[in-house]
């Protein structure tokens, strides 16, 4: 159970970047519209946040200090301060997204508008986040974020054509009466929603929080090769029961209760149930990540006192930032946007904020005053660049296709 647990970091992040609110209705609409076309986007994702979550990890267990710290001391204020600027307005709209997401899945519990939930949720978060320990967070939601496993399950009991899927993703391209402009929106927005800023962020301070070592690298990399290639299978598995559902009969998908239906269809009301426990689960776990992630990097930047592994009165600035956050995540959603559309919308924003966050931990991870002999590889080398350089190419394209297609709208 003990070593089961060491992996409960990993498998909060990669589920809060994974399969946040909006990622669950992103990948379930993904597969309606186009199948399974964008798996590849998915395999991409998942092997680009390991590459860099390994990097951080490492840097971290190494120096004994988080990425967003030396990144400020390594690059100086300036680099740092853009840095912060992008990816903290990122987060906190994802905050506020992912607090609108778990009051979607009460409002599919409890049939209660989303909107009531949203000052409760708030609350309990702040009081979590304020009172609870780190471990307990990471145990907890990590390890009931795996109930979405339920959609593995499900796809196995769903009439599929097992031919077409294949050729789908073997001949990944634009579905019928869908264009070559909303197929790489999707494509970008499903690769920024793997490589989220705060994942590694969270990841790095939480190591912190973890109080690790040069001792704990192998439960390092445990956490990032178990951890986030899970995250990536709960989010295929999305994908999958809805291009089994869905696609064939060319629908949409763009509600929570659309994409517990295959759940529900495969298993019934058990089904519909662990659905909805996992929804929960994720949208809460990714809320804590997101707030958590706005304290670290302000703190960290700022030189300030952080992390939960100090009583609160000491570290009084960090969780004031925690509260603003929160409060700013609800006021957000008090005008009455859509949790899911804010959060496509802060996926687009995330994509043309990557080049900021990872450029940076490709520098730190080649630093030897940091790291020694536990510097970048060829192969991490290889990895950082090579998806520096298409996360370049998705910062370029996302803007212009959020225009051109309208949001993916067509």
């Amino acid at each position: 159970m003990k070593k089961f647990l060491a992996i409960a970091l990993g498998i909060l992040t990669a589920i809060g970047g994974f399969v946040d609110i909006g990622d669950i209705v992103a990948n379930a609409e993904a597969g309606a519209r186009f199948g399974i076309a964008h798996a590849w986007v998915l395999l991409v994702g998942v092997i680009g946040i390991c590459a860099y979550a390994e990097m951080a990890g490492r840097v971290t267990a190494v120096s004994g200090r988080p990425v967003f710290d030396l990144v400020r001391e390594r690059l100086g204020p300036r680099v740092a301060l853009a840095n912060l600027a992008g990816s903290l307005l990122v987060t906190v709209l994802t905050l506020g997204a992912e607090l609108g997401g778990v009051g979607l899945a009460l409002q599919l519990a409890t049939s209660v508008d989303y909107l009531l939930w949203v000052p409760v949720v708030a609350f309990v978060l702040w009081v979590a986040l304020w009172r609870v320990k780190f471990s307990v967070l990471e145990n907890v939601f990590g390890v009931t974020g795996l109930v979405l496993i339920v959609f593995v399950i499900a796809f196995f009991r769903l009439p599929a054509d097992y031919g077409s899927l294949w050729q789908q993703a073997a001949h990944p391209g634009p579905s019928h009466g869908e264009d070559w402009g909303t197929y790489w929106f999707f494509a970008v927005a499903l690769f920024a929603s793997a490589l989220t800023p705060y994942e590694v962020f969270f990841f790095s301070s939480g190591a912190v929080e973890e109080r690790w070592t040069t001792r704990d690298l192998i439960t390092s990399r445990v956490n990032v090769f178990v951890g986030f290639p899970l995250g990536g299978l709960l989010a295929f598995a999305l994908m999958l029961t809805s291009a089994a559902v869905f696609h064939p009969l060319s629908m949409s998908v763009d509600t929570l209760s659309q994409v517990a239906m295959p759940a529900a269809i495969a298993l019934g009301k058990l089904g519909l149930a662990a659905a909805i426990l996992g929804f929960f689960a994720a949208t809460f776990g990714a809320a804590m990540e997101t707030g958590l992630s706005t304290g670290y990097t302000v703190a960290q930047y700022f030189g300030w006192t952080w992390g939960k592994l100090r009583r609160p009165r000491n570290a009084a600035r960090f969780h004031t930032v925690v509260m603003v956050a929160i409060l700013t995540g609800v006021a957000v959603l008090m005008t009455s946007i859509d949790p899911i559309q804010l959060t496509e919308y802060t996926l687009v924003f995330s994509a043309v904020a990557l080049p900021l966050t990872y450029l940076p931990i490709l520098v730190v991870a080649n630093d030897r005053g940091y790291l020694g002999n536990r510097v970048n590889g060829r192969l991490a080398n290889t990895l950082g660049v090579t998806y520096l350089i298409i996360v370049l190419a998705a910062a370029v394209a996302a803007i212009p296709l959020m225009i051109i297609t309208r949001m993916g709208g067509g």
